[in-house]
């Protein structure tokens, strides 16, 4: 789904909404020092996909570490804060947020919010060496030219890009390509991945694009 990063100074909430996160298949590295979260945004620059702050923190207030985060960063930040008054909305915004979350809330309202952010910020085009992928277009290009691929292999190819940093399982995949049936798992996704391996030109024992991981799915290698 994304790799997010958590920064939340109160571990018992950091836990639980971690918990809630991974349930919702997120990848989430979690923090709460304002100066591991800014080593973290360095060692996975560009890898982040949206950040969560809360505005409490050690060593240096949330709006400053918002700022600091932004001059590094277009990643989306949602403010999640017990300040809730709309002076500290105003600044969190002026500070560089994209949407600020006051506690208490509901965890689906943040993963809803998260989603919303996803899409909105959702690059429309993505290039991996010679291979590009144009979400807005629905359209594949190895060498620049134009890859005759399904409905169902372009989902599986964007979905193992988006989660691409962990290995996919072959359930994960079914449960989001709608066009796979439970019935027919196994069979169906390796059937698919076998193809559009084929129409990659990518070698399974070596592969560039798609690395089988023994017992568990799939994983886009680059």
């Amino acid at each position: 789904m994304g790799k997010l990063l958590l920064i939340e100074d109160d571990l018992e909430m950091q836990g639980l909404i971690k918990t809630y996160l991974e349930q919702a298949r997120f990848n989430v590295l979690a923090t709460d020092l304002p100066s591991k979260a800014l080593e973290l945004m360095r060692e996975n620059q560009g890898g982040i996909d949206l950040v969560i702050l809360d505005l409490t923190l050690p060593e240096m207030d949330g709006f400053d570490l918002c700022k600091k985060i932004r001059s590094i960063s277009q990643v989306p930040i949602i403010i999640s804060t017990a300040r809730g008054d709309i002076y500290n909305k105003i600044q969190g915004f002026e500070k560089g947020a994209d949407d600020y979350l006051a506690k208490p809330y509901e965890p689906a309202e943040l993963i809803a919010r998260i989603n919303a952010m996803l899409r909105r910020f959702k690059p429309k085009e993505m290039v991996f060496d010679n291979l590009s992928i144009s979400i807005e277009k629905r359209e594949a290009r190895l060498n620049n030219q134009v890859l005759d691929l399904t409905n169902t292999e372009f989902d599986i190819l964007v979905f193992l890009i988006e989660n691409r940093l962990h290995p996919i399982s072959r359930e994960a995949i079914a449960n989001t390509i709608n066009a796979i049936h439970e019935d027919s798992l196994l069979r169906s996704i390796d059937t698919h991945v076998r193809n559009l391996r084929v129409k990659l030109n990518d070698n399974a024992k070596e592969p560039k694009f798609i690395q089988s991981v023994w017992g568990i799915g799939y994983k886009f290698c680059l």
